[in-house]
């Protein structure tokens, strides 16, 4: 029998005692946020939307494994992003598929803005995940207007107010249907100064109308490069009195660490070794047997790894056999200038490849290509040792990724996003 009672975030009083994860294996994001820069590899940085590494579903268990060696105390295993989980469902599901499998007891739980949740919450109930975090920021589509610079729904993009009017009938209508299968829902609101502060209390009824369990009022941290920089923090003062005024509707939490897309341990306390372990685990080699048994290229000649993946007009495909690595062909790349079209005909073109040696990469096609659960090896120098790499899990020294090869420094591209 599960103990809903261990997961720190939704009980305050399990949070020094019992730790969470969070598995980065959700790269894409399907809305644009203007307080979001969701910058990788930065250890000292703790919000959502960052990571150190992103995971393949297999590497996550991986490290799962590994962490629960370190921390018996680990009771609860969360999907955060990066991006959103339901932007990336096939990772996602995998990934806790095979946690559920090798971990019975273990709680699960999603953190989503609830865009595309939707289509995935019976399947999220027979994984018995009992935990759903929906980030809802207003009732107001004129208010997400300012929110959010667009919203892609179903292959297509949405803006201004627009956008706001299609998040929020997903994120209801998500909401609707994990009440009725009785999973516990927690609702973040990002209280932002000037835009939708006022509107918090409109929020905590309307919610707890629905059935909510609790709401999370977080401050919104001003990042740097996003349209919301120069908005200050909210004080902590101000904010205790805010969630004073929701708790007239519902529950609020107020011990939320404001965690990071790949937090490990108690909250507010995360694990270095844990930090260790998911390093490690970005670094294995995940084979996938027969299925994918090849490795895609982007070489001028066949021989080094030489070339951009927005240039290459086609596609070096090698094997490994007893004599040495093969190429086994050659493969045309989709037309250019069809935007994120082409890198998702790119991948389906390369459903039998478990990576790809590239030059250098934009990205929009890396999350796209990582998201079909490619490896994504930037890299430059001779194919044999990147294909030593991925084959043999020899650890690349000097080949690694150059600036001759980094998006926009000397790009012969047009800006295009390498479309």
């Amino acid at each position: 029998m599960k103990d809903f009672s261990k997961h720190p975030c939704f009980n305050k009083e399990a949070h020094h005692k019992h730790a969470r994860v969070h598995l980065p294996v959700a790269p894409q994001c399907n809305v644009k946020c203007n307080y979001c820069n969701r910058k990788f590899d930065c250890v000292n940085e703790s919000r959502p939307g960052v990571t150190s590494n992103v995971l393949l579903p297999e590497q996550a268990l991986d490290y799962l494994k590994n962490l629960v060696k370190i921390m018996p105390e680990l009771s609860v295993v969360g999907i955060a992003g990066p991006g959103d989980p339901f932007a990336n469902p096939t990772q996602t599901m995998k990934t806790l598929s095979l946690v559920r499998e090798e971990f019975p007891d273990m709680l699960l739980c999603v953190s989503s803005n609830g865009l595309n949740v939707g289509p995935y919450i019976k399947e999220l109930a027979e994984l018995e995940v009992s935990h759903v975090t929906i980030t809802l920021n207003s009732f107001r589509p004129e208010t997400l207007e300012k929110i959010y610079g667009w919203v892609r729904y179903d292959k297509r993009g949405y803006f201004g107010a627009n956008a706001g009017k299609v998040l929020l009938e997903k994120q209801l209508e998500a909401i609707k249907m994990l009440k009725e299968l009785d999973m516990v829902v927690k609702v973040n609101t990002i209280v932002i100064p000037g835009v939708n502060d006022n509107e918090v209390e409109e929020i905590a009824e309307n919610i707890a109308a629905l059935g909510v369990n609790l709401m999370n009022t977080i401050p919104m941290y001003p990042v740097k490069d996003t349209p919301f920089e120069n908005i200050e923090e909210p004080s902590s003062e101000w904010m205790k009195a805010l969630r004073q005024k929701v708790e007239n509707y519902l529950p609020p939490m107020s011990h939320c660490a404001r965690c990071r897309a790949d937090a490990a341990g108690l909250l507010g306390k995360d694990s270095a070794e844990a930090a260790q372990l998911l390093s490690d685990a970005a670094r294995l080699n995940i084979s996938d047997g027969e299925d994918r048994p090849y490795v895609a290229v982007t070489s001028m000649e066949g021989i080094l790894v030489n070339q951009h993946l927005g240039e290459a007009d086609r596609i070096h495909v090698f094997r490994e056999t007893p004599n040495g690595y093969k190429l086994v062909n050659i493969r045309a790349t989709p037309e250019k200038g069809t935007g994120n079209e082409r890198w998702i005909h790119l991948a389906e073109m390369l459903d039998d490849c478990k990576a790809i040696l590239v030059g250098g990469i934009g990205p929009k096609p890396s999350s796209i290509i990582s998201t079909h659960g490619i490896k994504i090896v930037e890299m430059s120098g001779m194919i044999d040792q990147g294909l030593d790499h991925v084959y043999k899990g020899i650890e690349l020294r000097s080949l690694c990724k150059t600036d001759m090869f980094k998006c926009g420094s000397g790009c012969t591209g047009k800006a295009t996003g390498c479309g």
